[in-house]
């Protein structure tokens, strides 16, 4: 079992910066991705960006790609999400999630834990 616990959502301007964090705890989470998900007001969880706890190089959806970067701290058991250059359609709530494989998938339905997810809104 793992549990998952987001924070650092807010409300933000247009261009401003943001970094979420998400701790796990449980059993073995080296043999867990983590990933980031998100789901805007009315609209389907989508797939942002995910990291093996093992190692090796975040996964990301093309959306993001290159505003958002995902990082992990092996020794706090947390990843983190920085958010760049934020835009209103960034308002969503976001949340993390966990699957017990190495390597990071693009699937909601792989992950087997989810956060309670932390609300982000984009607004002047």
């Amino acid at each position: 079992q793992v549990q998952l616990v987001e924070s650092g959502g807010g409300l933000v301007q247009p261009g401003d910066s943001l970094r979420l964090s998400c701790k796990a705890s449980g059993r073995a989470l080296s043999n867990y991705a983590m990933g980031w998900f998100r789901q805007p007001p009315g609209k389907e969880r989508e797939f942002l960006a995910a990291i093996s706890l093992a190692g090796g190089s975040g996964a990301y959806a093309d959306s993001v790609n290159g505003r958002f970067t995902i990082s992990r701290d092996i020794a706090k058991s947390t990843i983190y999400l920085q958010m760049n250059s934020l835009k209103p359609e960034d308002t969503a709530t976001y949340y993390c999630a966990a699957r017990h494989r190495t390597t990071p998938g693009v699937g909601a339905a792989s992950y087997n834990f989810w956060g309670q997810g932390t609300q982000v809104i984009v607004s002047s």
